[in-house]
């Protein structure tokens, strides 16, 4: 989610925690060694299958602007060079992508400083097909998380937590934005409720949320709340991600390769799934 219009009109908000993602970053540099870091749990449990989570980004690919997240410039000709090369205009939040805790606060941490070890995750799928189904402004709620602890046990340590709305089906339609004619600029998907992230940052060491829609916070959103709780505290978001449907609700680790690029708020990313 990353518009130049919504963003000027919420700079203003922007919050300043870069403290509290450090501390998490000291600890997690105390056990890396040449930039080694010690694997999750997750992984010894081992994996039959490669699951990608990943959309294909095009120009065609829905954004939350509206306007096409990446163009293409071709510098080289295979003909005439020998070699095919583009230069690409990307937005950085375009796509399968990541949010970056810089994306909503002053000087949080930016996406190549996401600590490595974060970026392999026990994966924790909320399922809201139905109500979204009926719903397209659903949200994840308190509710929601609770009854996924009470089927499938605590949310572990370093996990991504995902909202499954049945979105991702939505891609190369215009459902997937849910732009209201009558009140242009509207859009309507669902996302997670501010009370589920408090719940998600009081109560679990979770360390990303992923969503199958444009932003973590849900279409109608007008104070992008879920943001400016989320990523300021240290973690991550990934937005747009894909077959979720392909997955069990519990048992999946996450392999979310950011890109590693100095001072970005966030970026396109290839995920995938390994259960």
């Amino acid at each position: 989610m990353c518009d130049i219009c919504v963003m000027n009109a919420i700079k203003g908000r922007m919050l300043s925690r870069r403290s509290f993602f450090k501390g998490g970053t000291t600890t997690a540099a105390a056990a890396m060694v040449g930039g080694v870091a010690s694997a999750p749990a997750a992984l010894a449990q081992g994996a039959s299958a490669v699951t990608d989570m990943t959309h294909t980004l095009s120009v065609d690919f829905p954004t939350f602007g509206g306007s096409p997240g990446i163009a293409y410039d071709k510098q080289f000709d295979f003909a005439a060079n020998g070699y095919n090369l583009y230069s690409l205009t990307v937005n950085e939040h375009t796509g399968t992508h990541i949010d970056a805790p810089l994306h909503f606060s002053a000087d949080g941490a930016s996406v190549d400083e996401i600590p490595v070890e974060s970026l392999v995750c026990p994966l924790c799928i909320l399922d809201i097909r139905a109500r979204a189904a009926e719903d397209r402004d659903t949200q994840v709620t308190p509710d929601d998380l609770k009854a996924w602890i009470a089927a499938h046990g605590p949310i572990p340590d370093g996990a991504c937590v995902a909202m499954n709305s049945g979105w991702a089906a939505k891609v190369g339609t215009l459902g997937f934005r849910g732009a209201d004619p009558a009140r242009p600029g509207g859009l309507h998907f669902p996302g997670f409720h501010i009370e589920a992230t408090q719940m998600l940052l009081e109560e679990t060491n979770a360390v990303a949320m992923a969503v199958d829609t444009l932003s973590l916070d849900h279409g109608p959103s007008a104070d992008f709340a879920t943001h400016y709780a989320w990523l300021p505290a240290g973690r991550y978001g990934i937005e747009c991600i894909a077959n979720l449907d392909q997955l069990p609700a519990t048992g999946a680790t996450l392999v979310v390769g950011a890109p590693k690029v100095k001072g970005g708020t966030g970026g396109p990313a290839r995920i995938f799934a390994l259960a």
